[in-house]
C-alpha cells in the first residue's frame, strides 16, 4: 500500500512543469518507522534542508514536513512502514535556468515495510562490483538528490543473484552501493570511502561513524581500493531501513568475519531504541 501527499493534499501525481520530473531538480530522504517512532527524523530533515539549501531549493518550514508525516500516520495505521520525503524546485518554465523566484513542491509517501528487509539483517546478504560508475562532481557529492541514474543502471545489473552492487569511481575507488553506505574492515581498522567528490553522505553511515569511535574502534574515512574492498574479510552496508547489515560474498568470494559488524549492529540498536 502506498499513500502519498503532495502539497498536504492526498494525491498521487504532480504538475507536467515540476522541475523534479525534468530534470532531477530536488532533494529526498528515506524514513524508517519502526513500533511508533522514527528513526533519526530529526538528522533526515537537517540532512535534506542542507542539501535544498546547497541547491538553492526553498526549504519549507519544517512544521509543513511533520504534518504532512502525522496526516499519513493517521491514514496508514501501522506498526512500522517507510516514509520518503521530496522537495522539488517546483513548476517552471522551459530551460535549465532556474527562476529566480520558486515555490518548491512537497511530497510525502507512505509505503508498507519490505519484507526482504528482516530477511536480509539476519541472514546477511551477496554483493557485486557494478559496471556502472559513479560520476565525480564536487558540488552535488553527499547530496540526497534526486539524479539517481547511476544507481537504477548498477541496480539493473544485479540480477537475482546480488542483493548490492557497488560502485567504483573512474580511479577504481569504491564509493558506495547502489542503496547503502559501505564499510570494511582492514588491518583492524573499520575503513569507510571518502565522499568529498561524490557519493552520498547517509544519516546511519553518520551514526556508525560516532559508534565507532565512542567504542575506540580505529576507524579511517579514506580512499578504498577495488582491490582492497575484494580482498577484505569484513564488509558491512548500512541504510536507513537496514541499519547496519553483514556482507556475506562480494564478487562470489566469501566473507569471513562479523566481529566488528556485530559489535556497530548492536550499538546502534540501541542507539535507535534511545532516539524513539
Amino acid at each position: 500500500m502506498a499513500i502519498t501527499l503532495v502539497n498536504g493534499i492526498v494525491c498521487d501525481y504532480i504538475s507536467a512543469q515540476d522541475r523534479g520530473l525534468h530534470y532531477g531538480d530536488g532533494v529526498f530522504e528515506t524514513l524508517a518507522y519502526v513500533e511508533g517512532h522514527f528513526q533519526f527524523l530529526q538528522q533526515h530533515l537537517a540532512r535534506m534542508q542542507d542539501g535544498a539549501e546547497r541547491l538553492g531549493i526553498p526549504y519549507p518550514d519544517e512544521s509543513l514536513f511533520l504534518g504532512d508525516i502525522h496526516k499519513l500516520l493517521q491514514k496508514a495505521d501501522a506498526p512500522r512502514g517507510v516514509f520518503k520525503l521530496i522537495l522539488t524546485r517546483g513548476q517552471g518554465q522551459r530551460g535549465y535556468r532556474p527562476a529566480k523566484k520558486s515555490i518548491a513542491t512537497r511530497i510525502c509517501q507512505y509505503s508498507d515495510w519490505p519484507e526482504h528487509i528482516d530477511n536480509w539483517k539476519s541472514t546477511g546478504i551477496d554483493t557485486r562490483i557494478c559496471d556502472t560508475r559513479a560520476s565525480v562532481n564536487t558540488s552535488l557529492a553527499g547530496i540526497k538528490h534526486l539524479n539517481r541514474l547511476e544507481n537504477v543502471l548498477a541496480s539493473s545489473e544485479l540480477g537475482a543473484n546480488y542483493q548490492e552492487g557497488f560502485l567504483l569511481d573512474n580511479s577504481d575507488n569504491v564509493i558506495e552501493g547502489t542503496m547503502s553506505n559501505i564499510f570494511t574492515v582492514i588491518d583492524k581498522t573499520l575503513v569507510t570511502p571518502e565522499l568529498t567528490h561524490c557519493g552520498i553522505a547517509g544519516v546511519i553511515r553518520g551514526q556508525v561513524l560516532k559508534i565507532a569511535e565512542e567504542n575506540r574502534i580505529n576507524t579511517e574515512v579514506r580512499c578504498v581500493s577495488k582491490d582492497e574492498i575484494v580482498e577484505a574479510r569484513e564488509i558491512f552496508i548500512c541504510n536507513s531501513l537496514l541499519g547496519v547489515c553483514a556482507v556475506n560474498t562480494i564478487d562470489g568470494v566469501k566473507v569471513q568475519s562479523n566481529i566488528i559488524t556485530n559489535i556497530i549492529d548492536a550499538a546502534l540498536n540501541k542507539r535507535m531504541s534511545l532516539n524513539a
